[in-house]
């Protein structure tokens, strides 16, 4: 198997290196025009030479006939399809084209910057710190909301020295909503503590003593006699932090954290020890919280804690939790959205025809760009403690990864194949381009639905009975089928094939213009790209299944992150409005597009690896640490 990989490691470089030498030796048709250009003219450029350029308009519905992508903008076409572009607030601050109008830039920018602060900055901190219950999450929330104060504040400035650029704008009527969702989250927060406060001071009337640890802990924090354990218990980094041995969870000597703990949560799990009598030993139970080991007597699995303590729960309060920190979480991609359609404004884009495809842009690359960043954070360990770090579980069965990528990918087709129509009259035939975008939508509504079936466990054991069926009766036992080890994690290909035949297909799509179509085929090679990474991750996990709960960090899957999210960003800036800019201004070069998409996803990339190693740095803060060894 050694042997295997060695060789594969030789031939897929050499392989790629080949093509693409092969690609490269073939010259471009623009390459040929500057040789000779008396015998080739412009119009032909593309036409006999490759399968790229060659598009048949009137197959495709664009009614030009047989004709090559136009290499030049032609303003004339494009004002018969389009009204002409309207100054903007960007024409007015940047260009200097505004007659007489005031600029005032920095405020702005400062909107900008205070809204990025908050959304990006503050929120996600506190997102941290809530995960670990710690004080300072009250001080992320005035953070947060000094930032947006400071924001607001700039843009009603700005509007009241700028005139109305962009009549019918919704852009402040959006964010307001997005800004009552979280107030109203902040004011859950403040009843809250309001609660524990009232709940402190009435028992402090019946008698109780009062002190700064006990008010810390009652009203700051939030907890109470013995709550300190149980939010310990239940976080999935802190407990069975066993894979298959007892020999996993190790006492780390040098670890301070852990001392401080000690003897407190030893005397709890000795005040418990009566819910355990009656369980079965197991090799989770032989070591404890803390790294000792108790006789049988006192030992307390952890199966049986969590489950006393997840009962204790009333179902309405987990629920408002799962409620609650979705809606928190969904601020982040809200204020995406927001930074998104501020860009909009600001430039004066998406208006009149412009707007079904800038929407269209917009929201699907969008949605390749925050999937590519949420599959970069599974990568650092996000989402471990659901088995979604490519690991196992710690404890429980959950949704897989998977299953939610199909989910998702159904949603989108089965919702999206309605939309193609828009702006079609009743009767219109069925343009080539509609069919083309209909049939993807097609793909994605039953691939999703076939990635769903594979995912659920009852679909399996139907599947297995057809296997296990032909075993005589008196046969079947518990013992008579080993499960192989690849049941223990998730090998589904259909999200990436999904995604990976879009990227193809995209690559070859028809556009007008020659600039467009390169555009497109790079954003297109990135989605195929990432589909070709997430299956060599199922090949090389396929051969070694995750054995650890810790997360196994395939390097394909962190490429494969990088190239998703790129991908979004440039089908964001393959609309057709943006590139008639770029064209406009001179900047209709594929190189700078793909390396400022690059650039910016680098950036994004570093932010993630920030918030993620920030929660992780509280994790271990507020938790007793651990040693490993080496599992060889």
């Amino acid at each position: 198997m050694h042997l295997h990989g060695i060789r594969l490691g030789f031939l897929l470089p050499s392989l790629a290196l080949y093509i693409a030498g092969q690609v490269a030796a073939v010259p471009s048709p623009i390459e040929l025009f500057a040789r000779n250009p008396s015998g080739l003219s412009r119009e032909d450029v593309g036409a006999p030479f490759s399968p790229l350029y060659i598009r048949d308009g009137a197959e495709h519905g664009h009614g030009h006939g047989h004709m090559a992508p136009i290499v030049e903008l032609n303003e004339t076409d494009v004002l018969l399809d389009h009204a002409p572009t309207p100054p903007s607030y960007w024409s007015i601050d940047i260009d200097g084209r505004g007659s007489g109008e005031t600029r005032h830039p920095g405020l702005m920018v400062m909107h900008a910057l205070m809204m990025m602060l908050a959304f990006f900055g503050a929120l996600p901190a506190g997102i941290a710190f809530r995960s670990v219950n710690h004080a300072w999450h009250g001080f992320s929330v005035v953070l947060f909301w000094t930032f947006i104060v400071l924001g607001c504040g700039a843009s009603a400035l700005y509007r009241k020295l700028t005139p109305n650029m962009y009549e019918g704008q919704m852009h402040c009527t959006y964010g307001y909503l997005v800004l009552a969702l979280a107030f109203t989250l902040s004011a859950i927060d403040a009843f809250a503590a309001a609660t524990r406060l009232l709940s402190y001071v009435r028992s402090m009337e019946r008698g109780g003593k009062f002190s700064i640890r006990s008010f810390w802990k009652s009203v700051v924090l939030g907890l109470g006699r013995g709550d300190s354990h149980v939010f310990r218990m239940s976080n999935a980094e802190y407990i069975n932090l066993v894979a298959d041995e007892p020999g996993d969870l190790d006492e780390d000597p040098k670890s301070n954290v852990g001392n401080i703990h000690e003897d407190e949560t030893a005397q709890w799990v000795n005040d418990v020890r009566h819910h355990s009598e009656d369980s079965p030993e197991t090799p989770a139970s032989d070591y404890t919280l803390v790294g000792h080991r108790f006789s049988h007597g006192s030992q307390h699995s952890d199966d049986t804690v969590r489950e006393q303590f997840a009962n204790n729960i009333p179902l309405s309060r987990r629920l408002g939790k799962l409620v609650f920190a979705t809606s928190e979480r969904t601020l982040v991609l809200a204020g995406f959205a927001q930074l998104m359609h501020g860009v909009v404004i600001y430039t004066g884009g998406c208006r009149d025809s412009y707007l079904n495809g800038c929407l269209a842009h917009l929201i699907k690359g969008g949605i390749f760009w925050c999937y590519g960043l949420l599959t970069f954070a599974r990568f650092l360990g996000s989402f471990s403690e659901l088995g979604w770090a490519w690991n196992r579980a710690p404890t429980g069965q959950h949704v897989s990864a998977e299953f939610v990528e199909s989910f998702v990918i159904f949603f989108y087709g089965i919702t999206n194949t309605w939309m193609e129509r828009f702006g079609a009259l009743p009767g219109d035939p069925y343009t080539t381009k509609q069919i083309q975008h209909i049939s993807i939508a097609v793909m994605f509504w039953f691939a999703g639905l076939v990635g769903m079936g594979l995912e659920s466990r009852r679909l399996r054991r139907w599947l297995a009975a057809v296997s296990t069926a032909s075993f005589m009766a008196s046969k079947r036992n518990s013992d008579a089928v080993a499960e192989p080890a690849s049941y223990g994690a998730s090998f589904n290909p259909f999200p990436a094939l999904v995604i990976g035949v879009t990227g193809a297909a995209m690559s070859a799509h028809f556009q007008k213009y020659l600039f467009q179509v390169q555009i497109h085929a790079l954003w297109g090679y990135c989605l195929t790209g990432f589909a070709f990474l997430r299956c060599l991750t199922y090949f090389f996990v396929w051969l070694s299944p995750p054995r650890s709960i810790l997360p196994s960090r395939p390097p394909s899957e962190a490429l494969a992150s990088f190239f998703l999210s790129c991908g979004g960003l440039i089908f964001i800036m393959s609309d057709e409005e943006i590139t008639f800019a770029a064209m406009r201004r001179g900047y209709g070069d594929v190189m700078m597009f793909l390396n400022v998409a690059v650039a910016i996803t680098c950036l994004a990339f570093c932010w993630t690896v920030l918030v993620v190693s920030f929660k992780g740095w509280l994790k271990s803060r507020t938790h007793p640490a651990v040693s490993f060894h080496q599992s060889a």
